[in-house]
């Protein structure tokens, strides 16, 4: 039990790490109307735990503890779900009702196909 919570924990560590890095430089670099940052890190992250589970399926690629390590702590860190729904409450309660919507169209869309495209990718090549 205490295992996989330090998995989890180290795991989700990195993945916030690398969510504030990837989401910076992102904003930084390329200015949008709507928080391209985050938009890019949840498609990613949506891809890589694809990624994960599928390959965790595939009998004994992936022990239990690194599907843990992988999916629950990096992805689960990674991946920015509470910013997603704080920034389009922002964009609402300033009246940018489209970009809000956009925002969500463009982030639940290309996510589901990402998780699949993760899981096709796998199915291809195993």
């Amino acid at each position: 039990m205490y295992r996989n919570l330090l998995l989890i924990g180290i795991g989700s560590f990195i993945g916030g790490i690398c969510r504030y890095l990837l989401q910076q430089f992102v904003q930084n670099n390329y200015p949008s109307s709507i928080p391209l940052g985050t938009l890019i890190v949840n498609i990613t992250g949506c891809f890589v735990i694809g990624l994960v589970y599928e390959l965790s399926g595939k009998g004994t690629l992936l022990t239990p503890e690194v599907r843990l390590f992988l999916a629950t702590g990096i992805c689960g860190g990674f991946t920015t779900f509470s910013s997603f729904a704080y920034e389009n409450v922002s964009m609402v309660l300033d009246g940018e009702f489209f970009y809000a919507l956009l925002y969500v169209l463009l982030s639940v869309v290309i996510g589901f196909g990402a998780v699949h495209a993760g899981i096709v990718f796998i199915k291809l090549i195993f």
